[in-house]
C-alpha cells in the first residue's frame, strides 16, 4: 500500500521540507519586522494636535485654545480649525502654520464664519512626511 501511495503522489524529500521551514521562517520575521516598524512610526507622530476650548464670540466669529506638539524644530506643521453650524455644515475654517517649535505650544485662534458656529472642531495637523491629520 505504501508503495502504492508513493507512486501515486510522489514521496516528501527531506530537503523541500527543510527549504518550505526556512522560507517560512524568513517570511515571518520580516512580516514581524514589518509590524513593529509599523507601530513605533504610527505611535511617534511628527505633530499631534488638541482642541482645549472654544467660545462662540458672536454671528461671524469664533475662538479656539489648540495645543500643538512637534517632534523636532525642522517640522512645519499645517494645521487646521473648523467651525461648524446647527445643521452640521462647515461654516468657517482657518489653516495655520507652526514651525521652528519643538515640544508642545498653545495657541489662541480666531475663526471667522459665514453664519453662527455651534461647535469648533481641530481637525488636526499635517507635515511634510505626515499626510494624516493628527
Amino acid at each position: 500500500m505504501s508503495d502504492l501511495m508513493s507512486d501515486r503522489y510522489g514521496t516528501d524529500s527531506p530537503g523541500r521540507r527543510r527549504l518550505v521551514i526556512g522560507l517560512s521562517g524568513v517570511v515571518g520575521l520580516f512580516a514581524l519586522a514589518w509590524l513593529a516598524w509599523a507601530v513605533w512610526f504610527q505611535s511617534n507622530p511628527e505633530v499631534t494636535s488638541s482642541l482645549n476650548t472654544f467660545h462662540v464670540v458672536d454671528e461671524h466669529s469664533a475662538t479656539a485654545s489648540v495645543a500643538v506638539r512637534t517632534s523636532d524644530k525642522d517640522v512645519r506643521a499645517s494645521c487646521l480649525v473648523r467651525a461648524v453650524g446647527a445643521d452640521h455644515s462647515v461654516v468657517g475654517e482657518l489653516n495655520f502654520v507652526v514651525t521652528g517649535t519643538k515640544g508642545t505650544i498653545h495657541r489662541d485662534v480666531t475663526l471667522r464664519t459665514e453664519r453662527e458656529a455651534t461647535s469648533v472642531e481641530m481637525v488636526g495637523c499635517t507635515s511634510k512626511d505626515q499626510s494624516r491629520p493628527r
